[in-house]
């Protein structure tokens, strides 16, 4: 009989509400009836419900990576509660009689199947004539030199900012930057008016309390800008010299706003084959400036240490349309795992995934690629952040030997010691949930000796040092998260 375990019904589920109703309903003893074909692809069972029928309900694995559930409820979720709920049902390794497929499901098989095979047969049998070729690379030089136009225009915005001065900025009407914001959006350049809107907010945010933070956010959105603005209009103009238009691997296809398509990616061959993920922080921030819900999730891959991040956006306007991703608490087995460009904390996506029970091996091996080395990381990192247009900090997973309170300067404060007696403060990140609190608290002292800690390292300009943002440490009995 098929293993399911919560994790990978949880990661499934339209919301959360859907998973307790549906945990609810398999503890109640909702199914009157449960069968499973003999090869182990199907499983169907009926459900009683609020109608006057039993719901048909089943599960089809004939692609293990893209199940196909359906059911004969009136709900528009999908998977519904009562798909749920027999996944709940084969967790729970209840009783399934085996029986027959219905001739309905091996009828749909073969529907779809043939649907595949004519897909893949059209895509071969009819390749981009070279008119469509050019009609599409016409299209998209178009494109290009109307994002130099828009660049332009932003050059404009930024070179009056700076010989205005930044200072001027609690007086200034904030007209003229909310009418450039909608015009970016006609020149193809959505990213730049994300870094536009988030400095349209210090600045409102300068006029209504003369808070001097508010001034120094702008400095540094003003000079992400600027580089931005530069270094795209260089890289355009190359892709025009080049007439390659296409894109490209290049980090500043995405900075501009471009959006990646899976395919398009693993085409650049940006992926990796047969990976076991384990994620060490969660976390659901808003982002003002993009009136976006951002669900963030940093991951370790357990063979070779390198670490990234996943984000599922959910725009306001559309919150109900859009599932909101959970913590993960088990290895994420992926098949093929997509990466877009960059070199550190690249960010990652997948198409089908395997869930299972993460131990002592896996928390093991993910000690096993955490650095000893706390000078060299934090070396590392310093280059990193050096990039005007980098986050400002960079994950890390560094060893220690220990985690307590030291004297820095003329006050005491919390710090990672690594085996050679170098430290590094313990700070949260601004705007960020305050886990450095939460280390004096934790119930089981083990965790803050001879582990290691996964979090972001920044630079703070207030204490003008380096400082580590905790968000879990690791031990070879499991992972204490603080932030999940």
């Amino acid at each position: 009989m098929r293993t399911v375990k919560e994790q990978e019904i949880s990661a499934l589920a339209p919301n959360a509400s859907a998973v307790t109703n549906a945990r609810k309903l398999s503890s109640l003893g909702g199914f009157v009836t449960r069968m499973r074909s003999g090869d182990d692809t199907f499983y169907m069972g009926e459900c009683k419900g609020s109608g006057k029928k039993n719901y048909v309900v089943s599960a089809d694995y004939i692609d293990e990576a893209q199940p196909v559930f359906r059911c004969t409820c009136p709900s528009r979720q999908f998977p519904c509660k009562h798909s749920l709920a027999l996944l709940f049902e084969m967790a729970a390794q209840k009783e399934f009689s085996v029986g027959e497929i219905p001739q309905d499901i091996l009828d749909k098989r073969q529907k779809k199947e043939a649907r595949e095979a004519k897909k893949q047969a059209g895509s071969q049998a009819k390749p981009a004539t070279e008119k469509s070729r050019k009609a599409s690379k016409a299209a998209k030089t178009r494109k290009i030199k109307k994002q130099l136009e828009g660049l332009q225009l932003l050059r404009q915005l930024t070179a009056g900012l700076l010989n205005g001065g930044l200072a001027a900025m609690g007086s200034v009407s904030l007209k003229t930057y909310r009418d450039l914001a909608k015009q970016l959006g006609d020149y193809y350049l959505p990213g730049p008016l994300i870094y536009l809107n988030r400095l349209i907010l210090e600045m409102e945010a300068y006029q209504k309390d003369k808070d001097t933070g508010h001034y120094h956010a702008a400095v540094e959105i003003l000079k992400k800008l600027r580089a931005l603005e530069k270094k795209a209009e260089a890289y355009l103009y190359e892709k025009l010299e080049k007439d390659s238009p296409e894109a490209d691997d290049d980090q500043l296809y995405e900075e501009l706003g471009g959006i990646w398509k899976l395919e398009e990616l693993n085409d650049l061959g940006l992926k990796k084959e047969n990976v076991r993920l384990l994620q060490l922080a969660f976390a659901v921030v808003y982002d003002e400036a993009r009136k976006e819900f951002i669900d963030l999730a940093y991951w370790a891959d357990l063979d070779d240490g390198e670490l990234c991040h996943t984000c599922n956006y959910r725009p306001i306007k559309a919150l109900k349309h859009v599932k909101q991703e959970d913590s993960c608490f088990g290895i994420v087995r992926v098949p093929v795992l997509t990466c877009y460009p960059g070199k550190e904390n690249r960010r990652v996506r997948w198409n089908g995934a395997s869930f299972e029970e993460a131990g002592k091996e896996a928390y093991k091996a993910l000690m096993g690629t955490a650095s000893r080395d706390l000078k060299t990381v934090v070396k590392e990192v310093k280059d990193q952040i050096k990039n005007v247009l980098s986050e400002g900090f960079s994950p890390v997973l560094v060893s220690f030997a220990q985690i307590g309170m030291v004297d820095l300067g003329n006050k005491k404060v919390f710090a990672l010691v690594d085996q050679a007696g170098d430290r590094i403060r313990l700070k949260s990140l601004p705007n960020w949930r305050d886990t450095t609190s939460m280390v004096p608290v934790i119930p089981d002292r083990t965790f803050l000796e001879h582990g290691v800690v996964f979090g972001l390292m920044y630079y703070d300009a207030g204490d003008r040092s380096m400082c580590l943002y905790p968000l879990s440490i690791v031990k070879e009995t499991g992972i204490l998260r603080l932030l999940y």
